[in-house]
């Protein structure tokens, strides 16, 4: 059988190629997709070189804000930012958690990158809401125990803790039972509840036993709390009844579904 003449074969080319416009179209697709996959290459490696290489986006100030006791160098050099460093290097958790234990007071920190030089340090510092007399000096506790900072003065107004345990066979027996350590963790608690209008005027918190807690204010007058428990409440019923009796000498939220004033 005889074989596809010459001009059967350059018509299969022809078809196998496509016409003109086709061709060049192609080709433009192709070069279009080299230049595009260049282009990302370029632009990946020049991101980098921006980020890390050049001097650009380097760490050139630290800022600090929200400080009260602490001062913005205390922060600053606790921090340890390396300055100098490309700013996307730098490791915020890191600092955040050298800050948390290098300086006990804070209690969080925002640690946020400020481009193209700046690291922003957000410090919030805990709060006291008793004070612990120890060896002449007073340690500050916040709401939720820890004991954070050592003063030679009380804060003005936190309370001062007064564990006034005596020596009787139940007081033996509440510390055998709660510990001491339970016992201050309970006034804590109760500190923490006093509330905002009376707070201020809180002289000291005295720990009789776990359930015989009480208030002593800066004029002479009274709380007694009861224990730790249903602060929310107790707290409550303290507004209300000091409003209700202004001249009362002393008060009692132990049970807060039925607080007591007595005494003018």
């Amino acid at each position: 059988m005889a074989g596809p003449t010459t001009a059967q074969r350059g018509e299969r080319q022809q078809d196998s190629s496509g016409p003109p416009l086709v061709r060049r179209l192609r080709r433009l697709r192709l070069r279009t997709i080299v230049i595009l996959a260049l282009a990302v290459v370029l632009l990946g490696g020049g991101t980098l070189w921006v980020l890390y290489g050049s001097e650009w986006t380097r760490v050139e100030r630290v800022s600090v804000s929200g400080t009260r006791v602490l001062t913005p160098e205390q922060v600053r050099r606790a921090a340890d930012v390396p300055v100098g460093d490309p700013l996307v290097s730098v490791d915020t958790g890191a600092i955040a958690a050298r800050l948390r234990r290098e300086l006990p007071r804070v209690d969080s920190v925002a640690v946020r990158r400020s481009w193209p030089h700046g690291i922003d340090l957000k410090v919030v510092e805990r709060t006291a809401v008793m004070v612990e007399e120890k060896g002449g000096k007073f340690v500050e506790v916040d709401a939720a125990g820890v004991r954070f900072a050592t003063v030679s003065q009380v804060p003005e107004g936190v309370p001062v803790l007064e564990l006034s345990l005596s020596r009787s066979a139940s007081s033996a027996a509440t510390l055998r039972r709660f510990g001491e350590d339970r016992l201050v963790c309970a006034a804590v608690s109760v500190a923490g509840r006093i509330p905002a209008a009376v707070a201020h005027r809180a002289r000291a918190v005295k720990v009789r036993t776990y359930d015989d807690i009480s208030l002593e204010l800066t004029d002479g007058r009274t709380v007694a709390w009861g224990s730790g428990e249903a602060g929310r409440e107790k707290a409550r019923a303290l507004t209300a009844l000091m409003k209700a009796a202004p001249d009362a000498r002393h008060f009692d939220v132990s049970v807060p579904s039925a607080p007591a004033s007595s005494g003018s």
